[in-house]
């Protein structure tokens, strides 16, 4: 048996002085170039000892907010101030489309396997980031467990131990769900797939956010659905009166939203807007898919709450997987499809019978021992401190006038650039020097985001992705000389 610690990264001393720290230095009241106090003045103001308050400097000198300089102390770093601006919304014309950029998504997904090209565009935990012996441990100790070494068929509902671990988290977010309520998946998407094919008919039409992750338009394609894409604020997420007012004017069957830190966007929509989302689709009996496969990848104190712990109709089904957290090849995912239950269990039936055994029962065994708790924490702190350094590298390389996304979760930034940039002729460019980056274009049905590139922060921050956005920058530049 594996024992873990209670306690997290916040609830140490110095984690508490330096996200203080980080708070002032975000909201300029600690300007760069700033001299902080040295160590031992902040040891007496803060009551501390001197390794804490050593350690809570060090601690943002690895997020790149701080610098030491020699014989001199600690000074603010953090220089992105003339990139304040958060990336303009751009409203879609409210009518329903086909999805039509599907040359370009091919590309990029093609590029995106690509060994010696530094992908800056895939939103994934790299082989650094994943607990890998920890995992093969689970592997083993599961098949070690089962009485047919988990080579026997896996009930079609899935993995009971995975399924009352998923309803376990579910239940502490506010959720009234217990394992018989959850249905196991390949991964994420086969889980979005899987529900709308028994939510809809080809030819209906689903809203989704715009912009909104690119893979999903593959699945409008195969399944024959229309889109209405409604638009993102930066800040407080999916715009609910455009939501409300769209929908008065076309046939919506199901909304798909990402509600916790979109993709590409990066925003989490404020808990008292999922809820007033839950209440508005209730009244009209539209049933929401929400994908939470973010939702565990918060840079804040506290996971934020799901629009299915606010649904008391079974209307919202949730999906999400280990994909984004643990393992994306194991391939375990899974939904909660509230009184859609069994149509979708029927779906999943006909396409699969069921999912794969060693890899459930090994995800359910990894959730049971506590060791995805403690991955977790350890994969939000690097993740957070790479966001940062790559605003830092994007503010220190791009031109005047860039827009930076602030996401507070998740893997992405989405970054505005000049009205003259192409973003798909800049990925091409890109690819020239073997670098991949996510064009704009591919994340609404007509290509609207021609000047928006989305930068994926999955990869630790080294010398090699520093140079990159010296190149990045540079080609940027080019379109405007």
């Amino acid at each position: 048996m594996e024992i873990t610690a209670l306690s997290t990264d916040h609830d140490f001393l110095y984690a508490q002085i330096a996200a203080r720290i980080e708070k002032q230095i975000k909201q300029n009241l600690l300007k760069p170039g700033d001299k902080l106090p040295s160590v031992r003045m902040l040891s007496q103001e803060q009551g501390i000892s001197m390794s804490t308050a050593y350690k809570a400097y060090v601690e943002l000198e690895n997020m790149g907010l701080i610098e030491a300089r020699t014989k001199s102390g600690y000074y603010v770093k953090y220089l992105p101030a003339r990139f304040t601006s958060v990336p303009d919304a751009k409203p879609p014309i409210k009518k329903a489309g086909d999805a039509s950029v599907a040359e370009m998504i091919a590309m990029v997904y093609r590029n995106m396997s690509e060994d010696s090209v530094l992908q800056l565009s895939r939103s994934s935990p790299p082989l650094s980031l994943i607990p890998l012996a920890k995992l093969s441990k689970s592997m083993m100790e599961s098949i070690r467990n089962s009485p047919t070494g988990n080579i026997t068929y896996e009930n079609p509902q899935g993995n009971i131990a995975l399924r009352k671990q998923v309803a376990k988290n579910a239940f502490n977010l506010g959720g009234n769900i217990t394992g018989d309520d959850v249905v196991t998946t390949q991964g994420c998407l086969e889980a979005l797939i899987f529900c709308l094919r028994a939510l809809t008919k080809p030819g209906d039409t689903i809203a989704i956010e715009s912009p909104t992750y690119f893979g999903i338009f593959n699945v409008m394609l195969s399944l024959d659905l229309k889109v209405l894409e409604i638009p993102v604020n930066p800040d407080t997420g999916l715009d609910l009166e455009y939501l409300e007012r769209a929908m008065d004017e076309v046939p919506v069957k199901v909304c798909l939203f990402v509600t916790n830190f979109s993709n590409p966007i990066g925003v989490c929509m404020p808990d008292e807007r999922k809820q007033q989302l839950v209440q508005l689709l209730a009244k009209k009996q539209i049933p929401l898919i929400e994908d939470d496969i973010y939702g565990e990848i918060y840079f804040g104190k506290s996971r934020p709450r799901t629009c299915k712990s606010y649904d008391t109709e079974g209307l919202v089904i949730l999906c999400s997987s280990v994909s984004k957290s643990i393992a994306p090849g194991y391939r375990v995912g899974w939904c909660i499809p509230g009184r859609f239950k069994e149509q979708v269990l029927n779906i999943k039936m006909m396409h699969s019978i069921a999912s794969a055994t060693p890899t459930q029962a090994a995800i359910g065994h990894f959730f049971e021992t506590g060791r995805y708790d403690l991955h977790m924490r350890h994969l939000r702190k690097a993740l957070h401190t790479q966001c940062l350094r790559y605003t830092q590298a994007i503010a220190a390389h791009f031109p005047p006038g860039t827009k930076i996304s602030r996401p507070q979760g998740g893997y992405a930034l989405w970054v505005e650039l000049d009205k003259s940039v192409n973003a798909f002729e800049l990925y091409q460019l890109a690819m020239e020097q073997n670098i991949s980056i996510a064009p704009g274009q591919i994340f609404s049905v007509d290509g609207r985001f021609t000047n928006f590139i989305r930068i994926s922060f999955g990869l630790a921050f080294d010398d090699v992705v520093e140079e990159s956005f010296r190149v990045l920058g540079k080609l940027v530049r080019s379109f405007t000389q």
